[in-house]
């Protein structure tokens, strides 16, 4: 595989909206906390999104070129996230913060850089388009159990997941809609049983309560939101032009 020599379409149709760093204002104390130094500084450069693509170059390996990662949740989709969670997530991973010894090595300054690095790979990332095919839980649409998921999202999620999963970048809260099913269905166990150290506590507290069925019902639903259409690449088969 190799990075084209000079930036593509992809990358310029987003360079005018990444003139400027993102701001995190309006956090949540949760992540007033639990931001970093380095969290901090990424999301206040201006990114490079030539620098990115090749950056990315590295995570492709695993999330594959398009950021999709594996429909069957081995790796989760990075495409369309936000790109305040996706720099939280890795200055986490780095600092030790959120245990991902798989990640860990290829996350590190010496692997892929600096906060500049954070700030060029993480935009070149969230402007991907997403997956239209992404890996889904096993009830569909009108059987009970999705419904009780409906249910379930609207009573425990919409408030801080937004009311079709679409989160909220200022406070740090993923986008979930167009995750697949089998990494969110992983990760939500891990926050639910203080798994993973880097979790909101608010919210630990909201799922505690969930049993592994409720869990598998809501997480269902989440996978079958429909993300828009002007967010998801044109097909399954559409491939990243910025690799060979």
């Amino acid at each position: 595989m190799s990075v084209k020599p000079v930036l593509t379409s992809l990358a310029a149709a987003a360079a005018i909206s990444l003139s400027f760093g993102v701001s995190a204002a309006d956090t949540s104390e949760w992540s007033k906390d639990t931001v970093s130094g380095e969290t901090d500084q990424a999301m206040h450069l201006k990114a490079d999104l030539e620098n990115g693509r090749d950056i990315f170059e590295v995570c492709s390996a695993c999330h594959m070129p398009e950021g999709w990662g594996m429909t069957d949740g081995t790796f989760p989709q990075l495409a369309g996230q936000h790109r305040p969670v996706l720099i939280k997530q890795l200055a986490d991973i780095r600092a030790l913060n959120r245990d991902n010894p798989t990640m860990y090595p290829f996350a590190l300054p010496e692997s892929i850089g600096d906060e500049q690095a954070l700030a060029d790979v993480t935009a070149y990332i969230e402007k991907l388009p997403m997956n239209p095919d992404n890996g889904k839980g096993e009830w569909a649409e009108n059987t009970p159990e999705f419904e009780k998921g409906k249910k379930l999202f609207a009573d425990n999620c919409v408030r801080c997941h937004g009311d079709h999963g679409q989160g909220d970048k200022a406070k740090f809260y993923p986008r979930i809609e167009g995750q697949h099913y089998a990494y969110m269905l992983r990760q939500f166990e891990w926050i639910r049983d203080g798994k993973r150290r880097n979790a909101n506590p608010d919210m630990v507290e909201q799922i505690k309560n969930f049993t592994d069925q409720d869990m598998k019902m809501v997480i269902n639903y989440v996978s079958r939101i429909p993300v828009d259409k002007k967010d998801l690449a044109p097909s399954a088969n559409w491939k990243n032009p910025d690799f060979d």
